[in-house]
Formats: C-alpha cells, structure tokens, sequence
C-alpha cells in the first residue's frame, strides 16, 4: 500500500495549491479518503473527507468554503484544492484511507508520508 502525496509548497496569504494523493497496492476505490494535517507539538487534525463514490463531503469548520477535496477513481488520485489560503493553514498535510467517512485519525487504515504546506503572511 502507497499513498504519495503532493504539490505543497510556499504560497502568500490569499493564494491557493493544489494537493493530490496517487494511491496503489489497495482498491482506491472501494474507500473513503481524508485530508489531515499537522504541525508541530499539536496533534493531527482533520480537513476534509470524501466517500469512495465522491458524492459525499465533510470539512472541517476551519477550511469550509476554502478547500474542497476531491477524487478520481479512474486515476486512484485523491485532490485537495486549496484557496484563500492563511498562515494558520501552514502544516504538513497527509492522506489518508478509511473504510468509511471519518473525521477521526484511528480510523483511517493508510496514512501517506505528507507534504509541507507553508503559508506567509
């Protein structure tokens, strides 16, 4: 099982990145994915979460109306599109799969190695 994570990277405040999540060695899929983030000294955080059919969404309060995930079986790629970014959204962000829509770090099965989110003010 892999998941690959990028395209994070530097951005002013107010700019936007795109995060993609390649998966392989699991039916992409048959599971729910998650977008959580970290920084130091704090604990894992949620961001967002998608079914496996992609028809369901959940955010977190922090990042509603600012991110959207997204995915694309056919290609077993996971997206988190980033806008109006801030400094406070500076971390580093992993992916994730679950069997079902979770918010919650134990309950996801495959975490990716995560990509470093920098946000300037």
């Amino acid at each position: 099982v892999q998941l690959q994570a990028s395209g994070g990277g530097l951005v002013q405040a107010g700019g936007s990145l795109r995060l993609s999540c390649a998966a392989s060695g699991f039916t992409f899929s048959s599971y729910a994915m998650g977008w959580f983030r970290q920084v130091p000294g704090k604990e894992r955080e949620f961001v967002a979460t998608i079914s496996w059919s992609g028809d369901v969404t959940y955010y977190a309060d922090s990042v509603k109306g600012r991110f959207t995930i997204s995915r694309d079986n056919a290609k077993n790629t996971l997206y988190l599109q980033m806008n109006t970014l801030k400094p406070e959204d500076t971390a580093v962000y992993y992916c994730a799969a679950s069997y079902g829509l979770a918010r919650r770090t134990s309950e996801y099965d495959y975490w990716g190695q995560g990509t470093q989110v920098t946000v300037s003010s």
